[in-house]
This record gives C-alpha cells, sequence and structure tokens, in this order.
C-alpha cells in the first residue's frame, strides 16, 4: 500500500472531512475578513469535492446504474442544503433563487456536463454509442418536471407574478417526486439493463480485498471503506451546510458590487456543485463509457428538480416571503431550444463531436446572457 492510501481510501479524502468541520467551527458566527473568507471557501469547495469522492465510492461498491443515481442524489442534498440555507438568510432578494438554481443546474447538467463529454468522448473515439431508449426516457422525464414546476407558474392565474398558490406548490411538489420515484424504480429495478453502458453485461460485483493496492478502478471497494465513505460523506454535507450558510452574505454583496443580477448567485451555486461531477462525466466518456456520461447529467437534472421542488415547497411553510419559480422569456426560449437540441442529439443512438460543439455553445450563451440579461 503507497503511503497516499490508508485502508483502501487517499489519505486527503480522509483528511477533508474533519478539517471542513474545523473550518466551519473556527468560522461560525464570525465577520469574515479575507483571509478567513478564502479559508471557508477553500474548506467550501474541498467538502464538496471530498463528499462527491465518497459518494462516487460508495457508488463504485453497488454498480451501475445504482452508482450514478447515489451521485446524483449526493448532489442534490448538497444544492438543497445550499438552496434553503441561503434562502433562509436572504429573505425577499432570495425569492428567485430556488427557480435560478434549479434551472441552472438543468443547464449545466444539459448543455454544460453532456456538452463536454461528448466532445471528450468524440474526440477520443471519434463516435460513442449510448442506449436510446434509456437516455430519451430521462429526456421526457426531465421535460415534464421543468415544464410542470418552472414554466407554469409563469401561465398561473391564482397569484400574481411567476409564483404558485400554495395548493399549486403541494402540487408541483408531490408531482415532481412521484414523477422521480417512478424514474428511479424503473432505472434500478424494471429496467436496470436499460442504463447499463453499451457493451457491457450485469455481473456480481467482487468485493476487493482491503490491503490490495491494486485494486484502482476495476474492483469494487470493500464494505468496510464503502461504509467509512458513507459516513464521511455526511460529515461533507454537514460541513457544506455549515461553510454556505456562513460565506452567503459575503456572496450575495459581491454580486451586487459588481452590478451582476442576482441570478448569478443561483448559477454560482450549481456550478460548484456540479463541478466534480462534471469531471466523472468527461473521465466516463474518455474510457468510452458515454452511457455512463448521460446517466449522470441527465440523473442530475431529474434529481435537482425531482427532490428540489418538493423541499422547497416544505421549506415554504416557515420561509418568508414570495417563492418565485416561473422563468422569464429569455429561460424559456433557452430551455425550449435545449430540448429541441436535446431530443436530436439523443435520437440517434451515436454521438459526436458537432453534437457537442452545439450542447457548448447554448451552455455558453446561458452563462453570458446570465451575466449580461
Amino acid at each position: 500500500m503507497t503511503d497516499t492510501v490508508v485502508h483502501g481510501l487517499p489519505r486527503w479524502s480522509l483528511a477533508v472531512p474533519p478539517l471542513a468541520l474545523v473550518v466551519l467551527v473556527l468560522s461560525w458566527g464570525r465577520d469574515l475578513g479575507a483571509l478567513l473568507l478564502i479559508l471557508v471557501c477553500a474548506g467550501l469547495g474541498a467538502a464538496v469535492i471530498a463528499a462527491v469522492h465518497h459518494a462516487e465510492v460508495v457508488a463504485h461498491r453497488v454498480g451501475e446504474p445504482f452508482g450514478t443515481l447515489i451521485l446524483a442524489l449526493a448532489v442534490t442534498v448538497i444544492e438543497v442544503a445550499l438552496i434553503v440555507t441561503l434562502m433562509a438568510s436572504g429573505g425577499d432578494k432570495a425569492a428567485s433563487l430556488a427557480r435560478d438554481t434549479v434551472f441552472a443546474a438543468v443547464m449545466i447538467t444539459c448543455n454544460g456536463i453532456l456538452g463536454l463529454a461528448l466532445v471528450a468522448g468524440s474526440l477520443r473515439h471519434k463516435s460513442q454509442a449510448f442506449r436510446v431508449h434509456a437516455s430519451g426516457s430521462a429526456l421526457a422525464v426531465m421535460t415534464a418536471l421543468v415544464t410542470l414546476s418552472l414554466v407554469l407558474p409563469t401561465f398561473t392565474t391564482s397569484t400574481p407574478g411567476a409564483t404558485f398558490s400554495s395548493a399549486q406548490l403541494a402540487f408541483a411538489g408531490v408531482t415532481s417526486l412521484v414523477m422521480y420515484g417512478v424514474f428511479v424504480f424503473v432505472q434500478t429495478i424494471r429496467h436496470r439493463d436499460y442504463f447499463l453502458p453499451v457493451g457491457t453485461e450485469e455481473v456480481p460485483v467482487q468485493p476487493a480485498d482491503d490491503d490490495e493496492e491494486s485494486v484502482v478502478h476495476a474492483a469494487a471497494p470493500s464494505v468496510r471503506v464503502a461504509l467509512t465513505s458513507l459516513g464521511l460523506l455526511f460529515v461533507c454535507l454537514i460541513a457544506v451546510v455549515g461553510l454556505a450558510k456562513t460565506v452567503s452574505p459575503k456572496l450575495e454583496s459581491a454580486v451586487e458590487s459588481a452590478g451582476a443580477p442576482l441570478a448569478v448567485v443561483g448559477v454560482v451555486i450549481a456550478l460548484l456543485v456540479l463541478l466534480p461531477e462534471t469531471v466523472a462525466a468527461v473521465r466516463a466518456a474518455l474510457r468510452d463509457r458515454l452511457q455512463t456520461s448521460l446517466n449522470l447529467a441527465l440523473g442530475s437534472a431529474l434529481a435537482s428538480i425531482g427532490l428540489t421542488i418538493p423541499a422547497i415547497a416544505v421549506a415554504s411553510i416557515w420561509l418568508d416571503g414570495p417563492l418565485v419559480l416561473g422563468l422569464g422569456s429569455k429561460e424559456l426560449v433557452l430551455f425550449i431550444l435545449t430540448v429541441v437540441v436535446s431530443m436530436l442529439t439523443l435520437a440517434t443512438g451515436r454521438a459526436t463531436l458537432l453534437q457537442g460543439a452545439v450542447h457548448l455553445m447554448i451552455f455558453g450563451s446561458f452563462l453570458f446572457l446570465t451575466v449580461s440579461p
């Protein structure tokens, strides 16, 4: 065993969770100076990366497609925690934060992550195959969830503005949760084989010996390693929520000082949370496992909507101020463009460089128009 691995896990992944908690204790309730702010931001970023790393370890143990599901759920828990934390401290200024973050997550996953994976995979393998019935069904559920949760509030008439009434919000939350639950059932039980990478077969996962240095990527971690990662994952989530609460006032004031729209805060949250997952999707595409990349991208979009909207609906009971969910005209155009292009991309079962470039162009347009609406 090398000196960088302890009990099957890298030393950094063992050190980051407790160190992040130490940073949280040192910064909690204090006015952040420059040095402490840098420390908090570094701890927050490291805790997010460590959380997703430990989620990947657990995911590797349980195998596909459970692996990508666990990773998506871990990322969504972090995202929901950040949204609720910032909304609780932001007042009326944070009324649209949930909408901005969820929509940003959709655009990042369906255009940014998907585009990067397609470009990286195509540059190495020219073209890659994936399962149309799996990716197409995920896109259909995602489109329905976004329409019901983020598009309809713009056109409902029970309440003023792009908001839901209490009954409508409850209906949207329950519908989102049910649809996501059905998708997870189909993905993991009823049609699990649809979501496996092309050319692979379901094989039993064999645990690796704890002292085996050659485990690398092919062998699954032992039960002890997986349980250790599961515990450290929860520690990381606690650190992420606390550090986000600590840094949120500085983040909002920085956006206001720069003269940027408040929607930039939602984009920053989504980018922060989804960055490690982006790396995982690109790595899978480079290994010619594009279906895993699609599972990560579309699964994250589904989890973001299917779990965030119900959580926000419950949180709205004690959160003060309005909850703006409806998309504006600019966002509606970008969403429609994303759905149409994604349908064309996923219709053939093979991906090329051109398709990836188109998705990245849409993602770049989203980022530019967020900063310069």
